[in-house]
């Protein structure tokens, strides 16, 4: 029985997967690999602050902290076509990535979703990565 019990436990630990932090390095390598990068920052922010090179600019909230999730996921699906796929999401300081990662392991079903550690401010410029203009 304690077997079984273990089993399930462990088998439902690998259904629920987790939101992991990576760091900036780590983004490149995985980027390069071919794994898409997801900026969900405010348009204005990707602007006045940059994008990391080749990410998908798809803002998750407005400016107002307003968002609508069944359009966000319909324009995601076409960057991510299966839930078994990893990708990596990234803000301005992490905290918008937490929710909305957390949201699509949890909640969702995704499998691979990964974050920046620190978002784009602390995770990637701090450390002297590179931003681009954004192509909008």
């Amino acid at each position: 029985m304690k077997r079984i019990f273990l089993l399930i436990l462990g088998l439902s630990a690998l259904l629920m997967a987790e939101l992991e932090s990576i760091d900036a390095q780590k983004l490149l390598k995985m980027q390069k690999s071919g794994i898409p990068v997801i900026d969900i920052r405010t348009p204005s922010e990707w602007k006045s602050r940059g994008v990391i090179q080749g990410a998908h600019l798809l803002m998750f909230f407005d400016a107002n902290g307003r968002y609508d999730a069944q359009k966000w996921l319909e324009k995601l699906s076409k960057i991510v076509k299966d839930k078994k796929e990893p990708f990596i999401l990234y803000c301005a300081h992490a905290n918008r990535t937490k929710a909305v990662g957390n949201w699509l392991s949890q909640k969702m079903g995704y499998q691979k979703v990964y974050e920046l550690k620190g978002g784009i401010e602390y995770g990637w410029r701090e450390k002297g990565m590179p931003v681009v203009k954004p192509k909008n």
